[in-house]
Formats: C-alpha cells, sequence, structure tokens
C-alpha cells in the first residue's frame, strides 16, 4: 500500500503496528522502536508520530469492544484471510468511537486503504457502509457495552475475580483504558523538579506528568535528573531498607530503574542480567545519570557473587499482565500457557537467589504480574522449601501510609486500580524474606 497523504500515512503506520501484535505476536514496544527507526514511521512528523501510537494503543485498549461494534454490522465474518480488511476497520473504530477523529476524514482514508490491494475492490463498499453506520451510532451504543469485561481475556477475567473478586476486578480492567500518564524517579530530590517537568510528586515520591511531548526532550533528562519508572516500580527497592555502603545484587536488572535507584541511595550494586542487548541499554542510562553499578552479564538461574551479600533484589520474568495499562499489547499475547514456562523458572531464580545471602539477609522478589500463582503462591511455595527463610511484613510507614498496598499476609500488592484519582498504577507484586540461619 502507497501513501498519498499524512492521514493515510499515519494510519498506514498504525496498521503495521496492528498485525504486528495482532498477527505475528510481535511486542508492541519492539515493532514501535522499529518504526520509528527504519519503518513507516520514520518519515513522520513528531505529530503525526504521536497520533499513529494513539491510534494503534487506543485499538489494542479498546480491542474487545471494537470487534463487538464491528461483528453487529457484518451479515457474516469477515474471513480470515480478510485481516488487512479487519484491521483497517478496527483502526477506523478506534477514531470515530473512542478517540473522536472527524468523520468524514477518518471513512474517507480507511475506503481508501481498503481499495488498494488485490482483493480491495471486494470490500471498499462494505467499509464504506460498515464505518458509517459507526460513525452515526458508535459512541451511543459502546456506552452500552460491558467494556471492562469485553476488553479483558476471558482466562484474566476468571484468575482475577478468583483472587480479587469481580468488584476490584472490574476495576482493574478499567483502569487499563485510560492512557497513563508518565511516571519518573528522580536522581535527587523530586521537589527541585515539579515546576520545570510540570510534575506532581505522588505520596510514594515518584513524580508524575501529565503532558505529553518526548521524554528525551524533557528538562533535566540529559543531565541525568530522572528516569522512567512506574511509580509501583519505584517500590519493591525501598523494601530493602537502608542499603548504604552495602552490597547490593540486583537480579534480572535490566532496563536498570531498580538499579538506579539504589546506586542514588548509596549501594554498591551488581546489576545482573543474561541480556547483552538489555545491559547495553542500561548502560546508556547508568551513564546518562551518572551513577555507579557493576553490569554483569549473567543467568539469574545460576550466577553467584563472589562471597555472600547483605541484600538480593530479584524482579523476575513473568506474564507482565500487571502492566497493562501501558502495554495493552499484553492482553492480546499472552495466555495461561506462558505460567507453565514462569513459574519453575521464577522458583530457580528464588532458589538461586537465596544462596547469595549472608545470614540475616535480606531478599526481596518482585514481579509485575496480576496473577496470584507468580506472586504468593510462589512465596508461600519457596517458604516450604526454604526452613531457614522467613517473611517480613511490609510497614505503613514503608508505603508512605498507602495501607490499601499491604496484604493480610504482609507482602505488597499494587493493582492498577489504586490511586485511581491520579492516574493509577502497575500491578506489582513485592515479598521480604530475611535468611534467619
Amino acid at each position: 500500500m502507497n501513501a498519498t497523504s499524512k492521514g493515510e500515512a499515519a494510519r498506514l503506520a498504525a496498521h503495521d503496528l496492528i498485525e504486528s501484535v495482532l498477527i505475528r505476536k510481535v511486542p508492541f514496544d519492539d515493532r514501535l522502536a522499529w518504526s520509528l527507526e527504519k519503518g513507516p514511521m520514520k518519515a513522520l512528523e513528531p505529530r503525526d508520530r504521536a497520533f499513529t501510537r494513539l491510534i494503534a494503543a487506543t485499538t489494542l485498549r479498546r480491542l474487545g469492544q471494537i470487534d463487538e461494534l464491528l461483528a453487529t454490522r457484518l451479515r457474516n465474518p469477515l474471513p480470515s484471510a480478510a485481516h488487512r480488511i479487519r484491521t483497517i476497520l478496527r483502526l477506523a473504530i478506534a477514531e470515530l468511537v473512542f478517540i473522536g477523529s472527524a468523520h468524514h476524514a477518518t471513512v474517507s482514508v480507511a475506503v481508501t486503504l481498503a481499495s488498494q490491494g488485490e482483493t480491495g475492490y471486494r470490500y471498499k463498499g462494505l467499509v464504506n457502509a460498515v464505518l458509517r453506520r459507526i460513525a452515526e451510532e458508535g459512541q451511543a451504543e459502546a456506552e452500552t457495552l460491558d467494556a471492562a469485561k469485553l476488553n479483558t481475556p476471558e482466562w484474566l477475567w476468571q484468575s482475577w475475580v478468583v483472587s480479587y473478586g469481580e468488584d476490584v476486578t472490574r476495576a482493574i480492567a478499567l483502569a487499563h483504558m485510560a492512557e497513563p500518564p508518565l511516571d519518573l524517579s528522580a536522581k535527587g530530590d523530586p521537589a527541585d523538579w515539579t515546576e520545570a517537568l510540570e510534575a506532581e510528586i505522588l505520596p510514594t515520591g515518584t513524580l508524575r506528568r501529565i503532558g505529553g511531548g518526548r521524554i528525551e526532550d524533557l528538562p533535566g533528562f540529559k543531565s541525568g535528573a530522572f528516569w522512567v519508572q512506574d511509580a509501583a516500580a519505584a517500590l519493591p527497592a525501598l523494601l530493602l531498607g537502608d542499603v548504604t555502603g552495602k552490597q547490593v545484587v540486583d537480579l534480572c536488572a535490566a532496563p536498570g530503574g531498580k538499579s538506579m535507584q539504589l546506586a542514588a541511595r548509596g549501594g554498591d550494586v551488581i546489576a545482573v542480567d543474561k541480556s547483552a542487548k538489555r545491559l547495553a541499554r542500561m548502560f546508556r542510562n547508568i551513564k546518562r545519570t551518572e551513577l555507579k553499578a557493576a553490569l554483569t552479564e549473567g543467568d539469574a538461574t545460576k550466577w553467584q557473587p563472589n562471597e555472600p551479600v547483605s541484600h538480593v533484589l530479584l524482579d523476575a520474568p513473568c506474564s507482565t499482565t500487571g502492566t497493562m495499562r501501558r502495554h495493552p499489547d499484553v492482553a492480546r499475547l499472552k495466555s495461561p500457557d506462558d505460567l507453565k514456562t514462569l513459574l519453575p523458572l521464577q522458583a530457580k531464580m528464588l532458589d538461586n537467589a537465596a544462596k547469595m545471602l549472608a545470614p540475616g539477609g535480606t531478599l526481596v522478589y518482585c514481579v509485575c504480574s496480576l496473577q496470584q500463582e507468580e506472586g504468593a503462591d510462589q512465596i508461600n511455595a519457596f517458604l516450604q522449601r526454604q526452613d531457614d527463610f522467613e517473611r517480613v511484613a511490609v510497614t505503613a510507614e514503608e508505603v508512605k501510609g498507602l495501607v490499601e498496598l499491604i496484604t493480610p499476609e504482609g507482602d505488597l500488592r499494587t493493582l492498577p486500580s489504586h490511586l485511581s484519582d491520579k492516574g493509577g498504577l502497575d500491578g506489582f507484586y513485592a515479598a521480604r524474606l530475611i535468611r534467619k540461619t
């Protein structure tokens, strides 16, 4: 397909992003990075780049509603081979119903794109008819749909209902529909940057910025005053307590937010990750912030320090279902089968991390997952295997009085619906363990 206008070019780029996720199962951020560097977004102006990302992200966030609106206007379902037409329709519905783009321009571009290609002539009329009806009726009908349930895969919905109850599950799902704000961790006092960044300080100390713009263009970025890190992701490192002058091992460390937190608090950080590519990205962040950490390529299931240490942080690989507000593709790329691989891997990493600790040492395990199996269940199983460890409860003071973030067992559990009046949080779980002997 050849673009003939800025509008078509932006929508073609969004088309590529959606097809990459839904058809080729490529993570959204990976394809977005490629598109910006080498692909269809490279030639777009900043405003059109932002529009492209907005259309694609909205389509992923609202896919259940979009497909419901589309299905009720098709006499017969589109054949699987017509995925190009389906994607054009999905993107246009996202614009018409959820973004509020001009109706005439959106329909016109969609029809033009649909008419291209070898079989385009078959669907040109259908695309025009469906989208004109959507333009007239779509917004009103969308308000009658159960958005929370439709936009959440059934396996996730059911697992969350078991873990949190239906009311909380619905709140989580609704939180996933909104574009999240930008969270930043400051190297120094966050109060020094509120005005320049037009940000507020959350109770946990994170800087939260509502406005848009390129991160690289923000005041303080080049001087290394901050790094991007969701407010929830910034909490687990705090559970290690005072790390000043202490050797801290950060396992699965890249891209480095937690390592930078620990280094900024005076820790002697050994950052371990098995991906050389991710470590290279982490090195750039460390260099920009002028913090110090020893970056080490290693497998967290096997790597060991030269001698026992007092503090270990394990941010284990997980299903990432807690990050869906920032990464809506997770809902379409993950499945229950992923847990079959992840759960034994997490257990192996936990057991290896336990070997690193000196007596009295602290181990913090965390995952950006909402799944009970990867959180409390994993820790309970660990404590059954390792009788020389015990759980140490998180205190209200450590979470700045946000007691809703503490589970009955004393672990940290953030949900996307927490701090909803301020833009929410990623879903995170963390448990603190002490080696007794």
